[in-house]
C-alpha cells in the first residue's frame, strides 16, 4: 500500500484498526509513534548497488487506554511528514513490536489495515546460480535401478 492509498482510506474511516497476519487486532489504544522515510543503500550478493526507499510507520502499544488515534489525526501526521521529510508516494512498511521489532507490509480489506508478512529474498539469483524453481526429482532418478544388486559393489 502506498501513502496515497492510505490517505484515501483514512478519509473514509471513523476509526482505525490494524490486523496482524495471524488475525489478531493490534490493541485499539496503539499509537503511531513515527512516520518517516527509510532509505536503504546496499550491495546485493551479485555486486549490484541498490537503493530502496519506503515510508515507515511505527506502531506502539501503550498503556494509555484513554486516547485513541483517529483517522484525521493520522492523516495530519502523514501530511506533515510528507511536507517536512519530502516523502513521495512511497510503499509503506510498518514496524510493530512482537518478540522483536517486526516489519510488515500494509494492505486494506475495506475495514481493517492488514499487516502483511514480508519475506527476505535474493536479488541476484541469476548471479548466484540459484535456480528460479526447485528441481523436482524422484528417488528413481537419484540411483541406478541395480544399485542394490549384491554384485554392484555397493555393499
Amino acid at each position: 500500500m502506498r501513502l496515497s492509498e492510505i490517505k484515501n482510506e483514512l478519509n473514509n474511516l471513523d476509526k482505525i484498526a490494524f490486523q496482524l497476519p495471524n488475525g489478531e487486532l493490534v490493541p485499539n489504544h496503539f499509537h503511531v509513534t513515527e512516520v518517516g522515510k527509510i532509505t536503504k543503500h546496499f550491495i546485493d550478493c551479485g555486486g549490484t548497488v541498490r537503493n530502496e526507499e519506503v515510508a515507515n510507520f511505527q506502531l506502539w502499544n501503550a498503556n494509555d487506554y484513554d486516547h485513541r488515534l483517529h483517522p484525521e489525526k493520522l492523516l495530519k501526521i502523514i501530511e506533515l511528514s510528507e511536507k517536512i521529510l519530502e516523502i513521495g508516494d512511497l510503499e509503506i512498511e510498518v514496524e510493530y513490536q512482537a518478540d522483536t521489532i517486526g516489519k510488515f507490509g500494509l494492505d486494506f480489506d475495506g475495514t481493517n489495515f492488514l499487516l502483511t508478512s514480508k519475506q527476505t529474498d535474493c536479488l541476484a539469483k541469476d548471479k548466484c546460480g540459484i535456480p528460479s524453481e526447485k528441481q523436482k526429482l524422484s528417488f528413481s532418478d537419484l540411483q541406478p535401478a541395480n544399485s542394490c544388486d549384491p554384485n554392484s559393489g555397493c555393499c
